[in-house]
């Protein structure tokens, strides 16, 4: 059996010094294989550990426990050929385009570049028509975009080049970090579409980090819902933002404003708000301090995921008759894994 293109195994992350560390990241097990052509969204508020996980995938952060696996091969023991072929199956677009453009080269540079690196075309024709194709891709016109600099492209567009720049490695895996927060609404649908059209084209399967459960509830296949670095919820996208199971979940969804004005907006509990919370050392569960629910084992006892449906699972005491799933078992709340 062949390993998981990418897998997190027992990793955890954790920031600042011993006398006052931060978990972004708690014992996380995941993996993605390469013919899994879905989006998974991992969503959550800020401080969450969305973020750090997927900086930990593109192996940017060294895990402070554990073991970030590409392909069954730690990161770190990958040599320079091991690396090159992970740099080119594992790509990502990040949230604010303007800073991974350096200002001085024209947009062409960022384009032909990678071409040139992984040999991609062997003429300077060929490297310009594969430019061309991926920036239409995109809903870009080159003659308007080519021989331009940064500065002088809207933001929308820079994020729309760094999306084709993705395109044109065809890559075995795309982790993107909130890819339109910082574009108009107008051009949201635009890039969303472009993801979109990668994942159904090439069947490459995409990580889709946001705080947005909008974009996530109309891109997305399945969800994993972070909280302060544990998984809360996990599952069906459409399942989890129609019936949400978890009270964490319950607040996210609570806050969208669906397009129904009989709809009860903030939902009928109460729930502590996160700026009236002083968190300390906690030794249950993380979201204890902020639920209505909470019961005296949440103060102690950290809960398991306890499986729901079979495509779905939620770290809640709330849900303590159900089977447990398996700490390495994530994935396969994934029906398609």
């Amino acid at each position: 059996m062949r390993p998981p293109l990418l897998e997190l195994k027992n990793v955890s992350k954790i920031f600042g010094g011993k006398n006052n560390p931060t978990v972004a990241l708690e014992d996380m097990t995941f993996a993605l294989s390469e013919n899994f052509p879905k989006i998974v969204t991992v969503a959550g508020e800020s401080g969450s550990g969305k973020t750090t996980m997927g900086m930990l995938m593109l192996g940017f952060y060294g895990p402070t426990f554990g073991n970030v696996l590409y392909r069954g091969q730690a990161l770190g023991d990958l040599d320079k050929a091991g690396m090159f072929q992970f740099r080119r199956e594992v790509q990502a677009v990040f949230q604010d385009p303007f800073a991974v453009y350096n200002p001085f080269y024209k947009v062409d540079n960022l384009l032909s570049i990678p071409i040139k690196n992984f040999g991609l075309a062997s003429t300077a024709a060929e490297s310009r028509e594969l430019q061309e194709e991926a920036l239409e891709r995109v809903g870009l016109r080159p003659e308007e975009t080519l021989g331009r600099y940064p500065h002088q492209l809207s933001g929308g567009q820079r994020q729309r080049i760094a999306v084709a720049r993705a395109l044109l490695l065809q890559p075995k895996l795309l982790i993107t970090d909130e890819p339109v927060s910082m574009v108009d609404a107008s051009l949201r649908s635009t890039i969303l579409k472009a993801l979109r059209g990668l994942n159904r084209e090439f069947g490459v399967p995409i990580f889709y980090i946001t705080h947005d459960l909008t974009t996530a509830y109309h891109i997305s296949d399945y969800i994993i819902i972070l909280y302060r670095g544990n998984v809360m919820e996990v599952g069906n996208v459409d399942t989890i933002i129609r019936d949400p199971k978890h009270p964490y979940t319950q607040l996210l969804v609570s806050s969208i404003p669906w397009p129904d004005p009989d709809l009860p907006w903030g939902g009928s509990e109460e729930m502590i708000q996160s700026s009236q919370v002083a968190f300390k050392k906690i030794t249950g569960c993380r979201f204890a301090p902020r639920c209505p629910y909470k019961m005296d084992i949440c103060d102690t006892e950290p809960p398991p995921l306890y499986r729901m449906e079979t495509d779905r699972a939620a770290r809640c005491y709330l849900y303590r008759e159900n089977d447990e799933l398996a700490r390495d078992a994530l994935a396969e709340v994934f029906a398609d894994a």
